[in-house]
C-alpha cells in the first residue's frame, strides 16, 4: 500500500502547486499589469488577455487567496495508460509555499511541502522526501498559475507574447506566453469564449541527459467557490502522455488552514548510510 501509494503520489506532485516563498502575494489584481512596461501592441495585446482571464477566474478575490481545503481522487497513468484504480486524496495549501497531500482511506500517507523542503510521514515516522520527487514538486510549484499570474506578471522584467489564435482541447483559444527573466517560459491558451484557462504548457531540460520535456496541465469543470472559479478536473502530460489525473469533490477556499498542519520533523532518514 505504502508503495502504490508513492506511485499515486509522484504522479499527483504539486498539485500544485503552488509558489515560491521569496516571493511576496499579489494583493488584488493590477489596473494595468506591470510586467511589461512598453506600448507594443503584440504585448498589449497578451497583457489584456491575461487580465480578462483572471477578472474570468474571480479577478481580486482568485488573486487574494491565501488557503485552499480540497477533496477528491487522483489516478496515475504510465505511458499514457492508466496503472491504478485510483486513491482518494486530501490537500491543504497555504499561500505561499505550504502544501500537505493525504493518501488513502486511512490517510496515513502523507507528504508536506514547506518551501523548498519536503517530507513523507507513515507509520515509520517522517522521512525527508527522495530528491527527484522534491525536484519535480518544486518545478510544478514554480510554473503553477498561482506562481505565474501572481508572482511573474508583477515583476518589470517579465516580457508578455500574443502567439496569435489556437486550438487547445477542441476549443477556440488565444495563446499568450510568458517569460520570466531567467527566460523561462509558460504558455497558457484561454477559452475565447469563456476567457478561462484551458491548458497551460513550459518546458525544461533534464539535467543528466540535456533532453528537453514539456509539461502541461488541462484544466476543465470550474465551479465557483467563494467567488473563485476552481477547475474540479485537472489533467497533466509529459512529452504528450497523461501522467495524472485529478477529480476534485469538494472545495473550500479561504477557510483557515492553520500552519500547525505543515510543522513537521525528520525522525529518521531511509536514505542515509548506517555508520558501522
Amino acid at each position: 500500500m505504502r508503495y502504490f501509494s508513492l506511485v499515486v503520489f509522484l504522479a499527483f506532485v504539486a498539485a500544485s502547486a503552488q509558489t515560491p516563498s521569496s516571493n511576496p502575494p499579489a494583493a488584488a489584481v493590477p489596473s494595468s499589469f506591470i510586467a511589461t512596461q512598453t506600448t507594443d501592441p503584440n504585448a498589449v495585446k497578451a497583457r489584456a488577455l491575461l487580465d480578462q482571464m483572471i477578472q474570468a477566474m474571480g479577478g481580486q478575490a482568485y488573486m487574494s487567496v491565501q488557503d485552499m481545503q480540497q477533496e477528491g481522487r487522483t489516478y496515475s497513468f504510465f505511458q499514457g495508460k492508466p496503472n491504478s484504480v485510483g486513491a482518494p486524496f486530501w490537500r491543504f495549501w497555504k499561500f505561499p509555499d505550504k502544501d500537505r497531500v493525504e493518501l488513502t482511506k486511512q490517510r496515513d500517507i502523507v507528504y508536506i511541502n514547506v518551501g523548498d523542503r519536503g517530507y513523507e510521514v507513515t507509520y515509520k515516522g517522517t522521512a525527508p522526501q527522495e530528491r527527484e520527487q522534491l525536484e519535480e514538486y518544486v518545478r510544478r510549484r514554480e510554473h503553477s498559475l498561482e506562481t505565474v499570474l501572481r508572482i511573474w506578471l508583477q515583476q518589470k522584467d517579465t516580457a508578455l507574447f500574443y502567439d496569435g489564435p489556437a486550438v487547445a482541447e477542441q476549443k477556440p483559444c488565444d495563446s499568450v506566453t510568458i517569460l520570466d527573466s531567467k527566460n523561462d517560459s509558460v504558455t497558457i491558451f484561454i477559452d475565447r469564449n469563456s476567457h478561462l484557462p484551458v491548458k497551460k504548457t513550459w518546458t525544461w531540460r533534464d539535467p543528466l541527459d540535456n533532453l528537453k520535456n514539456e509539461e502541461g496541465e488541462i484544466y476543465d469543470n470550474f465551479k465557483s467557490i467563494g467567488g473563485v472559479l476552481i477547475p474540479h478536473s485537472i489533467l497533466r502530460t509529459r512529452n504528450g502522455d497523461i501522467t495524472n489525473q485529478r477529480f476534485l469533490t469538494v472545495t473550500r477556499v479561504n477557510a483557515g488552514v492553520p500552519d500547525s498542519l505543515f510543522q513537521t520533523n525528520v525522525t529518521y532518514d531511509p536514505y542515509k548510510k548506517s555508520s558501522k
